[in-house]
């Protein structure tokens, strides 16, 4: 009977001889190999779904196997590859941590989710209803004027023609962009996706705690995490390891960084650096109770609003867009869109399984997150 070391030996010989073997092999080595090839096999599976042209990176794992895989430049000028520790841009995605924030707050009791945006903060809202509250802005349904309305623009580069991007390093500096519009709709009829609700969030976390949003959430959130890769960095400020964001110009070689075409520093709307291990970090801590209580964990990941026409986008939670688990349980995610930028991560609860997909040129990865998650 063959013992450890001298399978060791023969390890480059192939799955299906290594099964012929199975009658000289001691019962250890063979389970292991039974749970090697177990993973082996999901892996190659994951890689089918990804295109060999992806730049990026992608990480997903659960209780029984973890799938990593890079590729790309995060300076493609310098040809730096992109590696799992790369702080990548993620757009949108910012607002889950947001979201987490105030729901910190609530449980702590500085907060209630019926507080009005008039009674915290001391304002003339103008021709915005005061009477908003805080979980109407969590759950997209408070009608307040978005200063990107994604209905209307279609690339949030738009915003900067008449307004420079290097002006926006605060929530307030956001204030020009939408205080002078009407409300888009009476509050609480119906769901809007709205970026300026999450920009007065972030407001609100700074006034209660008098801390800039970001640094609140770095130490009650990031560092309770061990997620020592993410933050809000300023554009002109980058620290080590961050990955460029590229636009195509004319061709795939002629590239253009979207330096001019996003905010100078991330704000409540989004804007957080990140690294797909962190997220990984931030999704467990939150299953086990560290960031918020797992009772409103769950209700941070059940459906909040929405009408389900859309099968990926068709109910929100809290931060989190949710899919209908038809008869199993529904499936919590996040996700970011910016010029050169596209993220999505999830947890599905009926496999154990977290996933994060980022890539600093805009690259598909709703086609291969829906893909893998079929």
């Amino acid at each position: 009977m063959l013992q450890p070391e001298e399978v060791v030996e023969a390890k480059w010989v192939s799955i299906q001889e290594f099964e012929d073997m199975r009658e000289v092999i001691v019962p250890t080595v063979w389970e292991r190999f039974l749970t090697s090839r177990s993973k082996l096999r999901g892996m190659l599976n994951y890689r089918e779904y990804i295109d060999v042209n992806f730049r990026g990176a992608i990480l997903i794992k659960n209780e029984n196997e973890t799938f990593e895989y890079v590729n790309g430049y995060r300076d493609y000028a310098n040809e730096l590859p992109n590696t799992l520790d790369t702080k990548f841009a993620s757009a949108s995605a910012g607002k889950v941590f947001v979201a987490v924030a105030i729901l910190q707050l609530i449980e702590k009791k500085l907060l209630k989710f019926d507080d009005t945006i008039g009674e915290l903060i001391d304002m003339d809202w103008k021709n915005i209803d005061r009477n908003v509250t805080v979980e109407e802005l969590l759950n997209h349904t408070s009608g307040v004027p978005d200063y990107f309305d994604e209905s209307v623009m279609e690339e949030y580069e738009e915003l900067w023609v008449d307004y420079p991007n290097y002006k926006i390093r605060h929530n307030k500096d956001l204030l020009p962009l939408f205080m002078d519009k009407p409300m888009m709709y009476s509050r609480g009829t119906r769901f809007q996706y709205n970026n300026t609700g999450y920009v007065i969030l972030a407001m609100i976390i700074e006034k209660i705690t008098g801390m800039e949003f970001d640094e609140y959430l770095k130490q009650n959130v990031f560092d309770v995490c061990g997620m020592t890769g993410t933050g809000y960095y300023e554009l002109d400020k980058l620290p080590a390891k961050c990955a460029v964001n590229y636009l195509y110009c004319n061709s795939e070689d002629d590239l253009r960084t979207n330096i001019f075409c996003v905010d100078a520093k991330g704000t409540g709307a989004g804007g957080a650096f990140i690294t797909v291990n962190d997220i990984v970090k931030f999704w467990t801590a939150l299953i086990e109770g560290k960031l918020i209580s797992k009772t409103m964990f769950e209700k941070m990941i059940s459906k909040q609003s929405g009408d389900g026409e859309d099968e990926e986008e068709g109910y929100y939670g809290f931060g989190v867009w949710i899919i209908d688990g038809k008869g199993q349980k529904d499936i919590p995610y996040f996700q970011g869109c910016d010029p050169g930028v596209s993220f999505i991560s999830e947890y599905n609860p009926n496999t154990g399984t977290i996933s994060v997909l980022v890539s600093n040129y805009g690259d598909n990865v709703w086609r291969i997150a829906r893909e893998l998650r079929q």
